[in-house]
């Protein structure tokens, strides 16, 4: 059940900057997502983006493409992204196992995925400060069928520090000094 940066990938699902303003918890699934793709992008775990007919609903926000400028982005039609061909034969290839999830709706796009992604056999984490929905309640729901299905509920802080595993080598010392000393500590909620 621990994360491994060598088997892992970040998929951040939909947050998309045309449905942020209506989302409950929005700039904090922004935040999240953003500090742990930077952090991923450190440790050499891929980040995958996806956008839900990006036309109407508008791009990735800007702040996730900034900080995880290698990202590869996906554009679907389906709600599950594991349902779009190339996706799957992507994530196939790339053979991670680990998908770290987030992103918006929580009880649409990024539950259907992470359904999808489980009958696939992958283990999936929702990453649950940055999983999020217009309202809380249904980003709640999603939650527990997510982990009734086998999902693993996870924090940043705990995808950070599995990947990063000890503290005296290089990669600790450069994730510490970009990432984990410079942030805030805030209250979250889930």
């Amino acid at each position: 059940m621990r994360l491994d940066h060598a088997t892992s990938l970040l998929l951040i699902v939909d947050l998309q900057a045309g449905l942020l303003p209506v989302i409950d918890g929005g700039e904090q699934a922004i935040e999240e997502a953003a500090w742990l793709a930077g952090l991923a992008r450190t440790l050499e775990v891929p980040v995958w983006l996806t956008e839900q007919y990006p036309a109407g609903l508008g791009a990735v926000d800007s702040r996730l493409l900034a900080a995880a400028p290698q990202a590869r982005r996906w554009e679907k039609v389906h709600f599950d992204a594991h349902q779009e061909p190339p996706f799957a034969r992507a994530l196939a290839e790339l053979g991670r196992k680990q998908v770290v999830i987030c992103g918006s709706e929580a009880h649409i796009c990024v539950l259907q995925t992470a359904l999808g992604l489980l009958a696939a056999d992958y283990r999936v984490y929702w990453l649950a400060e940055a999983t999020v929905s217009r309202r809380h309640e249904e980003a709640r729901l999603a939650r527990e069928r997510l982990m009734a299905a086998g999902g693993v509920v996870i924090s940043a802080d705990m995808a950070a520090y599995e990947w990063l595993e000890r503290c005296d080598d290089e990669r600790f010392k450069a994730a510490h000094r970009d990432f984990l000393r410079p942030r805030a500590a805030r209250a979250l909620r889930f």
